[in-house]
């Protein structure tokens, strides 16, 4: 029943929109558009301040034609950069740019899936439950949207965020991450004349990275150092250094000893440095970022889907990510977001690409969880 060349159109003209994050507001006038005229309820959040941009989170309603619970279908609107004027190119049943830009599948490609599944349901006049849309913004600086969404626009308590590449799995497990900042006090000296007199915050800085165990820590957990900026000129001592990173886990505990042992040995390399009346010091923050993802086999939200795939002679299987994504801020409220693919490869890239039989794919998963969900039947 999904119309590909509709969702085709859709999605190229949506990919046409630029929205880069904090640039939603466009896109989000025409998503606004496009839902009214399809009988929804369409409002805005009061993110736009918060995250520091021209958009608010969208929320659109269809009040359903059956008596079953509300469920929610969820994409983000922003994309990364390059995404100004971006130009589509369809060769072979394959979305890609020019070359020049991003394409805009992550996470277009949702937002296309969901307009198209709707269309279907509403033009065969089909049995459908109550259904909220959430679009997100600033989705790609931090969940931003997510994070400053207003939860008492909600009704449902599950639902699926279509935001990740294989149309065969449903993601299910995802870390929790703390970013770290680290600011390393030193003394400034001419390097030249009296390097004796000063204290790199360079010298520390390495000797505690040094020490660190960095990338893959086990299965559930990883830590990264991803910017080092300090030093004013090669004749001087540098006196300040600012670290930014980051460690994940699946782990809460894990999370936690991997993030204190990056700044003990922070502290440990400060000790080393310094007389009685310089020392090298630092400056640390912590900022828990997003929550993990855990969702339960016997989850009504996996079960569904799976139910709805086995319907259309697949198996979804559950996936463990290393990433975050809107689901986990979803988590963290205590609403239940499975996370499916769309098909995207190579987001992020000027080699992006998708197929459209892979959306097409995902829009039947879509529209048949929502059947299933429909028929009220116990899954």
């Amino acid at each position: 029943m999904i119309d590909s060349q509709r969702l085709a159109r859709q999605f190229k003209s949506l990919v046409e929109i630029d929205s880069l994050s904090r640039e939603e507001h466009d896109l989000a006038v025409e998503l606004e558009k496009i839902l009214t005229q399809m009988g929804a309820i369409v409002c805005f959040d009061g993110a736009k301040e918060k995250v520091k941009g021209n958009c608010s989170n969208l929320v659109a309603k269809f009040k359903g034609n059956v008596d079953v619970k509300p469920i929610f279908l969820s994409g983000h609107m922003d994309t990364v950069g390059p995404g100004k004027g971006i130009k589509v190119v369809f060769e072979e049943g394959v979305f890609k740019s020019d070359g020049t830009t991003i394409l805009g599948s992550d996470d277009k490609s949702a937002i296309a899936i969901i307009l198209e599944v709707m269309e279907v349901i509403l033009e065969k006049n089909m049995d459908y439950p109550p259904i909220e849309i959430v679009f997100t913004v600033c989705e790609e600086i931090g969940l931003l949207g997510a994070k400053h969404f207003d939860y008492d626009l909600m009704d449902s308590t599950f639902g699926y965020i279509l935001d990740s590449t294989d149309t065969q799995g449903i993601v299910t497990k995802a870390p929790s991450a703390n970013k770290i900042t680290i600011k390393i006090h030193g003394k400034a000296a001419h390097a030249g004349a009296a390097p004796e007199n000063g204290i790199s915050a360079i010298f520390v800085a390495s000797k505690a990275i040094s020490t660190l165990k960095l990338g893959r820590i086990d299965e559930e957990t990883t830590c990264n150092l991803g910017t080092i900026e300090g030093g004013v000129a090669t004749n001087i001592v540098p006196e300040f250094v600012e670290i930014h990173g980051e460690a994940r886990s699946h782990n809460f505990e894990k999370l936690e000893t991997v993030t204190n042992g990056i700044i003990k040995a922070f502290e440990d390399a400060a000790k080393e440095f310094g007389d009685n009346e310089h020392t090298s010091r630092i400056e640390v923050l912590v900022e828990h970022d997003f929550p993990n993802t855990n969702i339960s086999e016997g989850h009504e939200a996996i079960v569904l889907a799976r139910k709805a795939a086995k319907n259309l002679g697949k198996i979804l299987e559950s996936k463990t990510i290393g990433g975050g994504a809107d689901a986990n801020i979803f988590f963290g409220k205590g609403i239940i977001a499975g996370v499916l693919g769309t098909g995207m490869t190579d987001v992020h890239t000027l080699n992006e690409s998708i197929k459209l039989s892979d959306m097409e794919n995902s829009a039947n998963l879509v529209l048949e969880i929502l059947k299933v969900h429909a028929q009220g039947a116990d899954v």
